[in-house]
């Protein structure tokens, strides 16, 4: 797992409790910045799987070399 994995996902925790604080709180504004918090965490979370996944893809193809 690479920093950015591990940092997307807790971004998407994070919003995630904001947005519910938002519900219990009747605040909008915390609502909207939870789920925009969890888009980019989601985002980075997405960005650290594909290097991951590259990273992969190319010790496959040298240790087949």
């Amino acid at each position: 797992m690479n920093k950015d994995q591990v940092e997307g996902r807790v971004d998407q925790v994070k919003g995630k409790l904001q947005e519910v604080a938002g519900k219990v709180m009747s605040d909008e504004q915390l609502k909207a910045e939870g789920r925009a918090n969890q888009m980019s965490g989601k985002v980075q979370a997405n960005y650290g799987d594909a290097k991951e996944a590259i990273k992969d893809k190319a010790k496959d193809i040298v240790d087949k070399l």
